[in-house]
């Protein structure tokens, strides 16, 4: 196995890390903390990290401000969010949940919903690709 490393840029000097190899440690808190001391955290209403990378999924650290909203947002494999910690409503077509901490909302592929931050939230999201042949996170 190849290992893959995502490689430092300008809004992210210490960003040089391993996204995949044959196992990768992820310190959440850590990475927490890093993109809420970044510029972006700053100047937009969200900033976020991809943490692990593979053709089959795709893992996402985000923190939202209150009030963030991830707008009409559709995936085209399954898609998992879970509350780190904050709440979060998302709202679908059959209506609208409040989730927080410790919990979590999984969708099926191409289910259109809108996340909004209801205070200060951190969350992990993943994609497993449509095609991914093993069905499993």
């Amino acid at each position: 196995m190849e290992m893959k490393r995502n490689e430092a840029t300008l809004n992210r000097p210490e960003g040089d890390r391993v996204i995949d190899a044959p196992y990768v440690f992820m310190d959440l808190g850590r990475f927490i903390k890093q993109i809420k001391n970044e510029e972006t955290w700053d100047k937009s209403d969200r900033n976020g990290i991809t943490i692990f990378k593979t053709d089959n999924i795709t893992i996402v650290l985000t923190c939202l401000h209150k009030d963030a909203l991830i707008k009409d947002n559709s995936v085209d494999g399954i898609f998992q969010v879970q509350v780190l910690d904050g709440r979060i409503r998302v709202a679908t077509a059959d209506g609208d949940m409040e989730i927080e901490e410790g919990e979590m909302i999984v969708f099926h592929p191409r289910i259109r919903h809108t996340i909004e931050a209801l205070k200060k939230s951190s969350l992990l999201l993943q994609t497993l690709n449509e095609d991914s042949k093993n069905g499993v996170f």
